[in-house]
């Protein structure tokens, strides 16, 4: 009986104080610009909202044009409707990179701050009216910060014509500094007429995940180069069932004469990072990893413009299992050592897998060539086919020619 007792008095005094509270739910704001879709709305410009919130606040945005530039600096849930999109003008410098202070105009800024989510919204920079390279334009701008994007468009980020050389026009950007840390998942959205690259993601602090989105860069340009997707200086994370295309750098095109390149995804001063599962095709290089211990499997790459499919400059790296068509100098190209490349299918290529000179410790086995003259040319140049095509593979080192965004 005594046990019954004691049992009960713990059951009572559970229920009048538990232990553990249940987290109260964070109130919803809600914003309209002109309250015709939403007419109970509270705001009418999306800052106003933000400001207004509280940490743990979600943010409903109804369909609407939102001219403004906003920063977040808390916790917050934003969803946006069909047809929402944020389009500021006159846009102004907001922040400032956090590697060399250089200004920066983004439309929307995340910073400071963790478990920020985002999701629905388009941002479109079509009237950002900067008419300098200086400040750097940027979509999304995550500083120090960490959340998620989901089903986000963002588009025209670039700028004039007669600009088109600047090195500015960003999708989505996260970066990390001062021992700061960023963490981001880039999920199901699509990036496109950027001017520079198209999702990116630098310095140490900075852990990105970017999957099943599409990117598609301009096609032939001969101002900045272009890359699609860069994880760089330091960055780590993986890199993931994307679509990445069409970034071309228009006067390159000829290996002995090329002064840059531009690239689907970029790997660059960044280690133990995973590229896996994605599409990448129509640039001077689809896949270029210039880092060690990277994981690379599982992409087709086609329509290969002067170099190659998959390049890989750097040691310890897995190449598995990714279909190549239409190569140029290669389908896979190989300098560094103790890597393995192995079972990869490379459909016509002047080379299927090129080594490098200098290259040493590597495997390469179980790979299957199509249409391709010669399957894997040695460091010393020898060949491993009975025919022979006049290539001179090593003139030129690509890792100088590629300008990664900074």
């Amino acid at each position: 009986m005594k046990s019954k007792l004691v049992y009960l008095a713990i059951l009572v005094s559970a229920l009048i104080c538990p232990a553990t509270a249940l987290p109260a739910h964070g109130a919803t704001l809600v914003v309209d610009d002109d309250k015709v879709e939403c007419p109970s709305a509270g705001f009418t410009h999306i800052q106003e909202a933000v400001d207004a919130s509280s940490p743990g606040d979600e943010i409903h945005i109804c369909k609407g044009i939102y001219v403004e530039q906003v920063t977040i600096h808390k916790p917050l849930d934003i969803n946006a409707d069909n047809g929402a999109i944020l389009m500021p003008s006159a846009m102004h410098a907001n922040a400032a990179s956090l590697f060399d202070a250089a200004p920066i105009a983004t439309a929307l800024l995340v910073a400071g701050t963790t478990d920020v989510s985002i999701s629905g919204l388009t941002v479109d920079g079509a009237d950002n009216g900067i008419s300098e390279c200086a400040p750097n334009l940027i979509g999304i701008l995550f500083q120090n910060a960490s959340g998620e994007l989901g089903r986000i468009a963002v588009r025209n980020f670039k700028l004039a014509a007669s600009l088109n050389g600047c090195q500015s026009g960003t999708g989505i950007f996260v970066q990390s500094g001062d021992g700061g840390v960023s963490q981001v998942e880039i999920d199901h959205c699509t990036v496109h007429d950027f001017q520079k690259n198209g999702i990116t993601a630098n310095e140490k602090g900075t852990v990105t995940i970017i999957r099943r989105n599409v990117v598609t860069g301009i096609g032939p340009t001969t101002g900045a180069a272009q890359n699609g997707v860069q994880i760089a200086f330091g960055a780590a994370g993986s890199i993931l069932e994307n679509v990445v295309t069409n970034n071309v750098w228009a006067p390159c095109t000829a290996i002995a004469t090329c002064t840059a390149v531009a690239t689907d995804i970029l790997v660059t001063q960044s280690d133990d990072v995973e590229v896996s599962g994605n599409t990448a095709g129509i640039s001077q290089v689809n896949i270029f990893v210039h880092g060690n211990n990277a994981a690379i499997g599982r992409n087709e790459t086609f329509a290969t413009r002067v170099f190659d499919g998959i390049r890989v400059q750097g040691n310890q790296s897995r190449v598995r299992h990714n279909h190549v068509l239409n190569g140029a100098e290669s389908g896979i190209f190989l300098s560094g050592n103790n890597n393995v490349v192995t079972n990869n299918t490379i459909t016509e290529a002047a080379i299927g897998i090129l080594k490098d000179t200098g290259s040493s410790g590597n495997i390469i086995a179980g790979n299957r060539f199509f249409n391709t003259p010669i399957p894997v040319q040695g460091p010393d140049g020898s060949i491993v086919h009975p025919e022979t095509i006049a290539v001179d593979a090593q003139s030129i080192d690509v890792a100088k020619l590629i300008s990664p965004k900074r």
